[in-house]
């Protein structure tokens, strides 16, 4: 009897496991054309799931996505992450692919790397030609989730000497892209042995790239 109730409990933890696995919500990592290195940065999204689930209770799913730009699969994503150093090329198919996620309420996070800003904006300007990036305010919600970032973008990484800025693609009053600058998030997210960036510096780069998933799932 002992037996059996044991394992009843084993099968419904089993099954109970399975539906949480199944209910995760995925992010992904988004693969371009044009010889830039899209794939930088390979321990940040993984690190900061991590952190989305455990402070913030999360239920993403542990391994993220990589999908193409032109593909229907990214429908299948709430949230996008693009980053790199170099060329971006998006050709007419793949412009229109987005333009169709993003008005349909999928979200794109753009994280320079340094250097991305010249490629990545005349290659967005092609999913959307009505619009221009504008500097967020500091009192945008982006800045005020769970965490707190009264003057904006925390800077992870110098480059230029130049403030960290984040931009903002709005179309129809909603926020559907950011764009951060100057401030190398994924490289805060990374494992700390690839940059050695302090804990208080890795700490607020995660931080804020939760408030940036927290704001796109409830926006």
């Amino acid at each position: 009897m002992k037996r059996t109730f044991l394992t009843i409990c084993l099968i419904l933890t089993s099954i109970l496991q399975l539906s949480v696995a199944q209910n995760r919500t995925q992010i992904a990592l988004l693969k371009y054309g044009g010889g830039g290195d899209w794939y930088a940065n390979p321990t940040s999204l993984t690190n900061l799931i991590a952190f989305c689930n455990a402070d913030a209770r999360m239920n993403l799913d542990p391994t993220y996505a990589t999908v193409d730009v032109g593909s229907s699969e990214i429908f299948n994503y709430p949230f996008l992450h693009i980053t790199g150093h170099g060329n971006v090329v998006f050709s007419t198919q793949e412009a229109q692919n987005l333009r169709n996620y993003l008005i349909a309420g999928g979200f794109l996070h753009i994280d320079d790397n340094y250097g991305l800003r010249d490629f990545i904006v005349p290659q967005m300007k092609k999913v959307f030609p009505e619009l221009d990036f504008v500097e967020l305010p500091f009192s945008h919600p982006i800045y005020h989730q769970k965490h707190d970032f009264p003057n904006g973008l925390p800077k992870i990484h110098e480059h230029d000497n130049k403030p960290p800025k984040g931009y903002g693609l709005i179309y129809e009053g909603r926020l559907v892209c950011f764009f951060t600058w100057e401030c190398d998030l994924g490289d805060g997210w990374e494992d700390q042995d690839v940059h050695n960036d302090s804990q208080e510096t890795r700490l607020k780069a995660l931080k804020m790239g939760e408030n940036i998933i927290s704001y796109a799932f409830s926006n």
